[in-house]
């Protein structure tokens, strides 16, 4: 017989009321999303405070196209975390919003216009091509010529990401993951400005290898060390997956908030909600975990603000 909880409770804010109570009385609210996100805050929070808890971070390249950026620079440079797995695009948007900018738009520009003048739209973000691919290309063949002058002929994408880290500054959160000694690693490098770079410095130098089998042999001496795991993880694709998958070698994540707008009635990896990660080992079942549906450039500032008053 299901035994039904507390009564729902209004919410009820007063122009000095901490976030934090905020998301406390969203947990009472019976309000939906905002339930679920209440209860991601505290298993971020749990997460965060457990000295024995190897710690993800996983997110689309996109977000670094966006302010969000620098709410992961700044979780990276707080050491909320020890690993990082992303997608090429955000070592393409980390460099290039370095040394460039991007610009504001809309969705509802005209593309055909855009592409007349050479700008590039990332939904409603526009990306100069002079601030992109030129620039990216630059950047790369110097840190990849300066590697190989030195002897080292073989990279991991984790010391392609620490290289990249060591020359951009404290906006970046390649610099902060360099500089606190988080390994920052991309299965999919080569789906991106910088992949393609390494694919063109290697027609120059045959001998250079990218070497994803070190990646692979520092995941599993973190993991299989691991007394407990947990993961944030920002969207969906190969970055969630890859972040699930490693942590199935230890039986699965112990906290686990995954952030999606994605739907799970197509079966898509990204639509999967946490818990059925837990019928492929990736999630135990006694984990603290829940799926919080929201677009995260929405969600997240209030989550890193609720989590700043909580650390």
């Amino acid at each position: 017989m299901i035994q039904p909880g507390d009564p729902v409770k209004d919410i009820n804010i007063a122009e000095n009321t901490p976030i934090e109570e905020i998301f406390e009385q969203m947990s009472r609210s019976g309000g939906f999303e905002s339930k679920n996100m209440a209860e991601g805050l505290e298993i971020l929070s749990s997460m965060i405070s457990d000295k024995e808890c190897l710690r993800f971070l996983s997110f689309v390249g996109a977000l670094i196209s966006t302010g969000i950026r620098g709410i992961i620079k700044d979780m990276v440079r707080q050491k909320w975390f020890d690993v990082v797995i992303t997608t090429c695009g955000a070592l393409d948007h980390d460099i290039a919003r370095h040394f460039s900018n991007y610009l504001e738009g809309s969705f509802t520009m005209d593309d055909s216009q855009l592409a007349d003048q050479e700008i590039h739209r990332l939904g409603n973000v526009l990306v100069p091509m002079q601030s992109y691919g030129p620039l990216i290309e630059e950047k790369m063949q110097e840190i990849l010529e300066e590697f190989y002058k030195e002897g080292k002929k073989k990279m991991s994408t984790a010391e392609i990401c620490q290289e990249i880290g060591k020359r951009l500054g404290q906006d970046s959160f390649l610099y902060w993951a360099y500089k606190n000694n988080v390994s920052v690693i991309v299965p999919g490098i080569m789906d991106g400005a910088v992949g393609s770079q390494i694919w063109l410095f290697s027609q120059k130098h045959p001998d250079f290898e990218l070497d994803m089998v070190s990646d692979a042999n520092l995941l599993s001496g973190l993991v299989f060390k691991a007394k407990k795991s947990g993961a944030l993880m920002l969207g969906g694709g190969i970055s969630k997956h890859h972040t699930l998958w490693w942590n199935q070698y230890r039986e699965g994540l112990d906290y686990a908030v995954y952030i999606t707008t994605a739907q799970e009635f197509d079966g898509s990896l990204s639509g999967a909600l946490v818990r059925e990660a837990i019928s492929w080992g990736k999630v135990t079942q006694k984990a603290k975990q829940t799926t919080i549906h929201a677009e995260i450039t929405t969600c997240l500032p209030f989550l890193y603000r609720a989590l700043l008053s909580m650390h």
